[in-house]
Order: C-alpha cells, then sequence, then structure tokens
C-alpha cells in the first residue's frame, strides 16, 4: 500500500488532526507574504516608473524578473526536500524572501529592484511548492481535501486584499511599504515555522542534486514563461522575442525529457509519475484551471477600470464577492473532496463557472453592479472546486518520496497555465481594438466581451481531462 493514500473511515474523514492542522496554519502563514506581495506589485507599476524616473518596459521587468527566477527556482525544492527536509527548507525559502523584501524596500534606482526582485523570486519558487510537500508528507495522505483547503488560503485572500492593500499603502503612504509589510510577516512566520513545524529526517539516501537536470529543466520553465508574457506585448506568436524564447524553451524541455528518462540517477522532476492517467489528467486540468483563474485576475479588473470607469482602488473593492465566494466554499469542498473524490465536484464547478461569467460576455458599461456582483460571488464559489479537488488527486496514491515530484510538476503546470490565460486574453483584447485610433466605449466593451468568451472556452477545455480525474473509489482505495 503507498505511504501517502487517502483513507476511506469517516472518522478520518470528519476529524482534521490538530497537529496537523497546526502545521497547516504556520506553513500558510508564512506563504501570505510572497502571495499578498505579487498583487501589490502589480499594482504598483505606474508609481515606480514615477518615482524612479524610468519607463513602463524598465518597470514591468521588477514584474517578469520575479516570474523567472521563481521559476527556475521551483523545480530544486524538491530535491531540497528530501536532502535537507522540509521544514529546513522552508525556513530557508523564508530568509530568502526576506532578504530580498528588506533589499527592494530600501532599492535606490530601477536595476537595483529589479535585482532583489530576483533575488524574492528565488524564495518565493522554493516556499510554495516546498510548503505543499511538507503539509502533505504530514497528513500521511488523510483527510487531503480538507488540507488542500487550508493551503488555498494565502492564493484566495491574495488577490482579494492584495491590490486593495497595495493601493492603500501607495496612496497614503509609499510604494516602499509594499516591501516593508513583508518583513514583520516573514520574521513571525520564522518563529512559527521553528517552534511549530516538526522537524522532519532528510531521504536517508542523501541523493545529490542532478545537475544536468537542473540545468535543462530550469531554463526551459523560466523562457517558456518569458515567452508566454511576451506574446501579449507583441500580439501573438510573432516576432524574434516571442518564436526565438519559446523555442528555446521547447528544445530544453524536450531535451531534459529524454535525459530524465533514461538517466539512472535520481531526475530533478520524476516523469514516471505522468504514467498514471489520474496524475497526468490532474495536471492538465491544473493547467487549464490556471487558465479560467489567472486569465480572470488580468481581465475582471481591466473590465471594471477601461469599460466602467472604475478607480484602481474602488475595482478591488468591486471584485471582493469573488474572493468571499471563495471563501464561502473552501471548508465544504475540501471535505467532498476527501469523501466523493474529485471528478464529479470539478465537472459540476466548471458548469457553475461557464454560467457565472456568461453575464461579462453580455455586460456593458450600464450593466446593473448588484448583478455582477453576484455573478462573481457564484463565480468564486466554483472556483474551489477548480483547484482543491484537482490537488487531491494528483497526490492520491503517491509514495512519501514521489509526493516533492508531484508539488512541482503541479506548481509548474499551474503556473505555465496562468501565464498563458492572462497572454492569450491580453492578445484577444488587443488585437480585437487594434484599427480603432480612439475606440469608443462600445468598441472596448466588444473586446472584453470576445476576451470573455475566450476565457468560457479555456473552462469548457478543461471538462476533457476532468472525466479522467479520481472517483470515489479511486479515492479509497485502501
Amino acid at each position: 500500500m503507498s505511504d501517502i493514500q487517502a483513507k476511506p473511515q469517516k472518522a478520518q474523514i470528519e476529524k482534521l488532526d490538530p497537529a496537523v492542522l497546526k502545521v497547516a496554519l504556520v506553513l500558510v502563514f508564512g506563504a501570505l507574504a510572497p502571495l499578498f506581495d505579487s498583487t501589490m506589485v502589480n499594482v504598483a507599476i505606474d508609481t515606480l516608473r514615477y518615482d524612479l524616473n524610468s519607463t513602463v518596459s524598465v518597470i514591468q521587468w521588477v514584474i517578469t524578473g520575479y516570474i523567472l527566477t521563481m521559476g527556475m527556482a521551483v523545480p530544486v525544492s524538491g530535491w531540497a526536500v528530501n536532502r535537507f527536509g522540509g521544514k529546513k527548507v522552508y525556513m530557508f525559502a523564508l530568509v530568502v524572501f526576506f532578504a530580498g523584501s528588506v533589499l527592494c524596500s530600501l532599492a535606490w534606482n530601477p536595476g537595483s529592484l529589479i535585482g532583489f526582485r530576483l533575488l524574492q523570486g528565488v524564495g518565493a519558487g522554493i516556499l510554495i511548492p516546498t510548503l505543499q510537500t511538507v503539509l502533505v508528507q504530514t497528513t500521511g495522505g488523510r483527510n487531503l481535501g480538507r488540507v488542500m483547503s487550508i493551503i488555498s488560503v494565502p492564493t484566495l485572500l491574495g488577490p482579494i486584499l492584495g491590490p486593495v492593500l497595495g493601493g492603500i499603502m501607495i496612496n497614503a503612504l509609499s510604494w516602499r511599504w509594499i516591501f516593508y509589510v513583508n518583513i514583520p510577516i516573514t520574521i513571525i512566520a520564522l518563529l512559527l515555522a521553528w517552534r511549530g513545524i516538526p522537524s522532519d529526517k532528510p531521504s536517508p539516501s542523501k541523493q545529490s542534486l542532478d545537475i544536468a537536470g537542473l540545468l535543462l529543466l530550469s531554463p526551459a520553465f523560466a523562457t517558456l514563461i518569458y515567452s508566454i508574457a511576451q506574446i501579449s506585448n507583441y500580439g501573438g506568436l510573432k516576432g524574434s522575442r516571442v518564436i526565438l524564447p519559446l523555442v528555446t524553451s521547447l528544445v530544453l524541455m524536450t531535451a531534459f525529457i529524454v535525459y530524465a528518462l533514461r538517466t539512472k540517477k535520481a531526475p530533478l522532476l520524476d516523469l514516471r509519475l505522468f504514467k498514471s492517467r489520474i496524475f497526468s489528467a490532474s495536471n492538465a486540468t491544473v493547467f487549464l484551471a490556471g487558465m479560467v483563474m489567472n486569465g480572470a485576475l488580468l481581465l475582471l479588473p481591466l473590465y471594471y477600470q477601461q469599460v466602467r470607469g472604475e478607480s484602481v482602488l474602488y475595482t478591488g473593492v468591486l471584485l471582493i464577492p469573488q474572493g468571499i465566494g471563495m471563501l464561502l466554499t473552501r471548508s465544504w469542498i475540501g471535505r467532498l473532496s476527501d469523501r466523493m473524490g474529485s471528478r464529479i465536484i470539478v465537472i459540476l464547478s466548471l458548469l457553475v463557472t461557464v454560467a457565472a461569467t456568461l453575464p461579462f460576455a453580455f455586460a456593458g458599461p450600464d450593466t446593473n453592479q448588484l448583478l455582477l456582483s453576484a455573478a462573481l460571488l457564484v463565480r468564486g464559489a466554483a472556483l474551489n472546486g477548480l483547484l482543491i479537488p484537482v490537488m487531491v488527486s494528483a497526490y492520491n496514491g503517491l509514495r512519501k518520496d514521489q509526493v516533492p515530484h508531484a508539488s512541482i510538476s503541479i506548481r509548474i503546470f499551474q503556473t505555465i497555465g496562468g501565464a498563458f490565460g492572462a497572454a492569450i486574453l491580453a492578445t484577444v483584447i488587443a488585437h480585437q481594438l487594434s484599427g480603432h485610433s480612439a475606440p469608443d466605449a462600445r468598441t472596448v466593451a466588444d473586446a472584453f466581451h470576445a476576451a470573455f468568451w475566450w476565457s468560457i472556452g479555456f473552462t469548457v477545455a478543461a471538462f476533457i481531462p476532468s472525466v479522467f480525474l479520481s472517483k470515489a473509489a479511486a479515492a479509497k482505495k485502501a
């Protein structure tokens, strides 16, 4: 029987071990800083451009550079956990993120800020998959749905509160406060982790770092993210700044696949996990869910600002209903996943997500705000069903030594899906507006309608892999 296996006994499903809950809350608190940081920086770009006397194209690297180094650091997390233990790696990632935050708050020009953000990205890239690995290993595979619902809290709160808090701090204080706020959070998180996370023993095999795999997979991931980010800037798959990094990433990825399947040493990412139909379907669904969720993070704020003419701060307030919907269903979606498996929950959630996105595909500048808020509330309630059950399905039946590899894979597919979804939707809007030197309100609204239809298309596409996710019988297999 596998080490990480969901157990069917009712008592185990109904009651979460207090020790596991304590570890989960400690780990989740540490994840608040990087997830809030990302959304707060997004609303500070124009302020940074002005205060640092720079251009948007240069300041954009404050975000792009962070994402690239985060992507390059993700594959290292699995090896590090097996080699040094999850607690040490988690605390190391917090220290790196803390150092990057302090330095970012002291930045004196665009170059220094971008450089310090690269350091932050390394910490965040190691932190998130390590969090998932430590928590899944701590549970022993029991009550994964409820555990995943706890893990999802920072992911839910970041996009809801981040833009609002960032807007308040930038307007009332200065952009440096979006980095100052990370300092007390990471210090407290380190103290909590030191006292609250039990020490775990590293793998007895003491596997060495797969240098060849690292030199192939990390650049492949980073260049793919960069290429996707350039799609929206250049209006699609054209131009050397899109094609060259895209081809480079595909070549490196192909080389890694060949290498990982042939090497006799432990690879950075165990591709043999994809022999499992459920694991492959889980990653494909995570990819498409990333497109649906992260695409909306771009689309909805722009819709409220450009179509309905709202301010940045008020836009953040208008998006709160979606976050409330996600918080309302978080815990019971987790419990249902433990009892029913993932398949039916994801399929129903996809149906509700489509229905709740349709009002935005027809909405205009004068559409009733209460209708849109209700749609966001329902949409948020459904989005939990696209993430929590899929994570349960991905980890179901894995051995303890396979969990770090699964965490890396899930993080890679989720990140690429999110970047790809945002890039496609931005390109759709730009294409719809091309040829209009001064687009009127109707033209802008039509451009967003097209983008929302594309988002609905992403959701529909997710039905295909979702039918292969674990069902109740698989989830309860002893």
